[in-house]
């Protein structure tokens, strides 16, 4: 499947150091086992260079997944993969909350920087707590 392109925008200050987040609350695909929905919080955290990823593309991106059949750490590594290719970033980390699927709450994290490619234990520092475990 071809999914809509992430259209970007120059980012005026790349001189800074400036740190961004997107919180998806809506992200929908289809579990490839049972087709079934899943549903998903989708955090993106990152550092622009160049480029900011234009917010209606990047949502006509997203919903693109309704009814794509994939698992939730393919779903994770295709979004970062797409994202640092569109807008490519110093750094981006890409959190995915899976809501809960058969009594198991999932949560897929990546780290990537440009100096050091991906870091699995800056992941696991920024993580945070899932937010339907919240008591």
């Amino acid at each position: 499947m071809e999914f809509p392109k992430i259209e970007t925008a120059d980012f005026k200050y790349p001189e800074t150091h400036t740190a961004v987040e997107y919180l998806y609350p809506e992200l929908t695909a289809v579990c490839p086992q049972t087709g079934l929905p899943d549903y998903y919080i989708l955090r993106i955290v990152y550092e622009p260079d160049k480029k900011l990823p234009e917010l209606k593309s990047l949502k006509m991106y997203l919903v693109a997944y309704r009814n794509y059949g994939i698992w939730h750490e393919h779903l994770a590594n295709k979004i970062m993969e797409d994202f640092k290719k569109a807008v490519e970033p110093r750094w981006v980390y890409i959190e995915l909350y899976v809501n809960n699927r058969g009594g198991i709450y999932t949560s897929v994290r990546r780290f990537w920087s440009r100096e050091r490619g991906d870091s699995v234990e800056e992941a696991l520092k920024r993580g945070k707590e899932h937010p339907h475990l919240k008591i």
